[in-house]
């Protein structure tokens, strides 16, 4: 426990460093977006056992409501976001109202078949552009004080807005409605003879973890200034599945490395082997779980709970 703050400091500082140490902004925007959408959806299945296959819906569908906004109707970024963020709010109610009736593979199939409506609903919507997408999408100036136009300045609001979602994601785990929701996740029908009414924890959790990815989503569209089908097909959901597993179910940095490991390796190798970069990113997901059931920092923490318990002086 003494060493998490000291990685979490080291990891800030290397952040804040990122322009200076001749990091390509964009990139690093990129992975902090994914990072955030994986730490969303973490919540949901790490901390609520609820696998959904149709995250991408809340992501994709606040980008298109963000980016409608802002190159439509000329709204500044930081009432655009706002109003991505209700529209992910709001979709993952009615989503989640409906999807927790259901348990196990039937949840995740009722979010998937959902997430497929939603495709649908932005390949065939007028406003968002069909097959073309949105492009061109202004970053504007955020609330009229805090011009975006530059990288380094939409890297640290990008930057910040992730370490925010990160401590309230934190909160959230660590507050009495966490503890609930853990107890759900470790014994259902205990939490049930306890009292507590689960499937309005499940449809809280539901919720805020979709409005949290509809915040990753609004400020990737603003980031990249586009945003396409690719942000709402099941290959998007199915990557937040992968990254979330990589890293460790159940952690709080678990989905920030994973994301980072993935957005890496379709960045850098996708130039370098071309579509070979699913098989490898494939490969890398089965050797992982293989080797680190728990994933990557899942089975790190158990290791180095281990060693304190066999290197812990035998008193008494």
């Amino acid at each position: 426990m003494r060493a998490q703050p000291v990685l979490y400091s080291l990891a800030v500082l290397f952040a804040l460093a990122v322009p200076l140490l001749g990091i390509y902004p964009v990139f690093m925007m990129q992975l902090l977006c994914f990072a955030m959408f994986a730490c969303a959806y973490n919540l949901l299945l790490g901390f609520g056992r609820m696998l959904s296959f149709g995250h991408a819906a809340f992501f994709g569908f606040a980008a298109y409501a963000t980016g409608w906004l802002v190159s439509a109707h000329g709204w500044g970024p930081g009432f655009a976001i706002l109003a991505g963020v209700a529209a992910a709010a709001l979709l993952g109610l009615v989503i989640g109202a409906l999807a927790i009736r259901r348990q196990g593979i039937y949840f995740a199939m009722i979010t998937l078949a959902l997430a497929q409506l939603v495709y649908f609903v932005c390949l065939e919507a007028p406003f968002t552009g069909g097959e073309n997408g949105l492009q061109g999408i202004p970053r504007g100036t955020l609330f009229w004080l805090l011009p975006l136009h530059s990288d380094v300045v939409m890297y640290y609001v990008v930057l910040a807005t992730f370490v925010a979602v990160f401590a309230l994601i934190r909160r959230v785990v660590h507050s009495p409605f966490g503890q609930v929701l853990k107890a759900i996740r470790d014994n259902e029908p205990r939490a049930i003879s306890l009292g507590y009414e689960i499937n309005r924890y499940k449809l809280l959790a539901f919720v805020l973890s979709a409005t949290l990815a509809g915040l990753a989503g609004s400020l990737k569209a603003l980031v990249f200034g586009f945003v396409t089908l690719a942000d709402v097909q099941q290959s998007t959901s199915g990557d937040v599945v992968l990254m979330t597993l990589l890293g460790g179910t159940g952690t709080f940095f678990g989905p920030v490395l994973g994301a980072g490991i993935v957005v890496t390796l379709q960045q850098y190798l996708s130039d370098v082997v071309g579509g070979w970069v699913t098989a490898i990113i494939g490969a890398t997901f089965v050797a992982c779980v293989l080797a680190f059931r728990r994933g990557i920092v899942g089975e790190l923490t158990l290791l180095a709970s281990r060693a304190r318990r066999t290197l812990r002086p035998a008193r008494g």
